[in-house]
């Protein structure tokens, strides 16, 4: 059975991952100031959220061994690649596919 603390860390790692795209929608806008460039709302969201996730890595390290963070972390470049894919129709290209399957294959590896 998966510990509470397990699932603790996937949502610090979905929660770090929607914030990377918050942060590169506002990257790809272009502002009037600098100072809106820095202060605007997908950039308060971003980091905002980037403070949560960290609340809820340190919660989930508290209950789970340190062994498995750094595993379950890597999940989050799965996510980042779904996400670019449905929220800026980003193309997956085999060689990021190819990656991907070199993270997940780590995984099956590590707990193997």
């Amino acid at each position: 059975m998966v510990s509470r603390f397990v699932l603790v860390m996937f949502l610090s790692v979905i929660t770090a991952s929607i914030s990377q795209v918050l942060l590169k929608k506002s990257a790809l806008r272009s502002y009037d100031t600098v100072v809106k460039e820095y202060l605007n709302p997908y950039v308060f969201s971003g980091y905002g959220l980037l403070l949560v996730s960290m609340f809820l890595t340190v919660y989930a390290y508290s209950g789970m061994d340190y062994k498995n963070g750094p595993v379950i972390e890597s999940m989050g470049n799965v996510v980042v690649l779904i996400l670019g894919y449905f929220v800026f129709g980003e193309r997956i290209s085999i060689r990021k596919m190819a990656g991907i399957m070199c993270i997940i294959t780590g995984i099956v590896v590590f707990y193997l």
